[in-house]
């Protein structure tokens, strides 16, 4: 029978050498802290994908398809800038602590209907380009609606009006 040897402690040396960097670092090509602050300043964001740079054409078709490969009915909405965001409850009169959530502009103009059963994203495509075309000084958002859950899924900007371009998102915080 062999013996045990005794345990002498912890062992001073680790796995990863301090002295020379990590293999294991991850960047996104930017200088990164943790110390940094929300620039409120032009730094609008709408929905589901805002903490991204703005979408290409290609990868809007793609979040397209995925809506569609998902069963989620889309849909598309749009809003002139001064009434795409929700700043305050609007003039309506209505106090919010009555009537919880309310506010005046927080839904925007529907492009149609819901495209129900829609399983071409090449018709939600078309009908994004006809509707950037006849208000092109708005807002245009994609919605995928699960009509089994009775949510929205996702909501995604596919066209920001002249004047109201997206930050470069290594300029967002300070």
């Amino acid at each position: 029978m062999a013996a045990i040897a005794s345990f002498n402690g912890l062992k001073a040396a680790t796995v990863f050498d301090k002295a020379t960097k990590s293999s294991l670092n991850v960047s996104n090509g930017y200088t990164t802290s943790a110390m940094m602050v929300w620039t409120p300043n032009n730094n609008k964001f709408f929905e589901t994908l805002s903490f991204l740079p703005p979408l290409s054409q290609q990868e809007i078709a793609q979040q397209i398809q995925y809506i569609v490969r998902s069963g989620w009915t889309p849909a598309l909405e749009f809003a002139a800038p001064d009434a795409a965001l929700t700043v305050n409850h609007g003039t309506s009169g209505i106090v919010s602590s009555a009537t919880c959530g309310y506010y005046d502009n927080r839904y925007w103009s529907m492009w149609k209907l819901p495209m129900f059963g829609c399983t071409d994203p090449n018709q939600v495509l078309y009908e994004v380009a006809a509707c950037t075309r006849a208000f092109p000084g708005s807002y245009v958002r994609c919605a995928g609606f699960d009509n089994v859950k009775q949510v929205q899924c996702v909501s995604f900007i596919v066209h920001r009006p002249a004047g109201q371009e997206a930050i470069p998102t290594n300029q967002r915080s300070v």
